[in-house]
């Protein structure tokens, strides 16, 4: 199928991403913009999953402090060379991770690094505020309700700042795709006045 450059232009301008990438999702989905959005999304996911083991001992630190002056964060996102780390496009990603960790004040950078006995705890407040529903019922509310603790605590759970149809973790896969490379956050500190 042959594709309208209008609708490449307009895929690339939604995604960032090269013309041939969007061209080919394009003619998958057969000229249709949301289907190539999820294609596009799919193969950001394979291509992070692939490169997820390989080190990462090259990035930068990210700073940004709230026109206010009441609120600071520090990042460090690292990836796998000093090329990668010099490029826009990752100083582009370094410099929102720090505004979405500003804007929303995250406590982890992802599941794997919240504490079971915080996790246990919310199960316990959950099972208590909804002690009267049968068992069954009550592991798909603790299930929800755990998720919406992620979407709240949890960076690369959040939805993403600047385009709230994704997630943190979907924006940086994204990255990962575009740029060749693994890209992690390490670590993150942010400060308030008052706190």
């Amino acid at each position: 199928m042959k594709v309208d450059i209008s609708l490449v232009k307009e895929l690339r301008e939604k995604t960032g991403l090269g013309v041939i990438e969007c061209k080919k999702a394009l003619e998958e989905a057969e000229g249709n913009i949301e289907k190539a959005i999820e294609i596009l999304k799919k193969k950001g996911i394979e291509i992070s999953q692939k490169k997820a083991e390989r080190e990462t001992t090259e990035g930068l630190i990210g700073a940004y402090v709230h026109t206010n002056g009441k609120i600071g964060v520090l990042v460090e996102v690292n990836c796998e060379s000093d090329f990668v780390a010099r490029n826009s496009e990752f100083q582009e990603l370094v410099k929102n991770l720090a505004l979405q960790i500003t804007a929303t004040n995250p406590q982890w950078i992802d599941v794997n690094s919240i504490p079971e006995e915080v996790i246990n705890e919310q199960k316990e407040i959950i099972k208590e505020q909804f002690k009267d529903k049968p068992p069954q019922v009550l592991e798909k509310i603790i299930e929800g309700k755990l998720k919406d603790f992620y979407k709240e605590k949890v960076l690369l759970e959040q939805p993403f700042i600047r385009d709230d149809t994704i997630t943190v973790k979907e924006y940086v896969n994204s990255k990962i795709a575009k740029l060749g490379e693994n890209i992690k956050i390490r670590r993150f500190a942010r400060f308030e006045i008052g706190e």
